[in-house]
């Protein structure tokens, strides 16, 4: 481990249904972590068609849902989803259009982001999913972090794993990481928080 910095955390946040998304998550802030950066990851609260449900104002189990507060807090953020479509799920994108006021104060503008993904099949619309979420990040001023080919990993993996982010590919319902994705996810985490190191100082103009 790098010698700590004295740096805002890494805020991770992601929603997850079978537990994938959550791993991922886990191993980008193991990876923050090996840089000597705090990482702080949040859930983000499931929405419903039903207009009579609401969530739990703290998860049943898991780390806090995430607030736009912590996006004021932190400095980067890794923001990962389940696949829906080649899209980003519903929850996500509710959580997204809530930060206007961050939009309109530049509370994201030169912070360091990546995003992240899991589908169910091998071509089931990871690239676009990481796309569609890349886009609102972009107007927040955000500095996009993918995946190098420096990682040999992109070169070699038959799972997840792509320039845009890291994926994970669960196919018969397979939830755990493969080792090349495991490799993606640490190496993402810490090339995001090595980011965060190095813009920390640059003036928001």
């Amino acid at each position: 481990m790098t010698e700590a910095k004295t740096i805002a955390p890494i805020l991770i946040a992601y929603y997850s249904t079978h537990g994938s998304t959550q791993l991922l998550a886990e191993m980008i802030a193991q990876g923050v972590e090996s840089q000597g950066v705090e990482a702080m990851l949040r859930q983000v609260p499931r929405v419903s068609d039903n207009l009579d449900s609401t969530s739990a104002a703290v998860p049943l189990s898991g780390p806090p849902y995430v607030t736009v507060a912590d996006l004021a807090s932190c400095s980067g953020l890794a923001l990962g989803s389940p696949t829906r479509f080649g899209n980003m799920a519903a929850s996500v994108k509710y959580f997204l259009d809530q930060t206007s006021a961050q939009w309109l104060s530049g509370a994201l503008i030169d912070k360091p982001a990546c995003v992240f993904t899991s589908s169910s099949s091998m071509h089931g619309g990871q690239e676009s999913t990481l796309l569609s979420m890349q886009i609102p990040l972009l107007h927040h001023g955000m500095v996009l972090c993918g995946l190098p080919y420096s990682q040999s990993e992109l070169h070699t993996t038959q799972t997840g794993g792509t320039p845009y982010g890291v994926t994970h590919v669960a196919l018969d319902g397979q939830t755990q990481l493969s080792a090349s994705e495991k490799s993606l996810a640490l190496a993402q985490g810490a090339r995001l928080a090595r980011l965060a190191i190095a813009l920390q100082d640059i003036p928001n103009e």
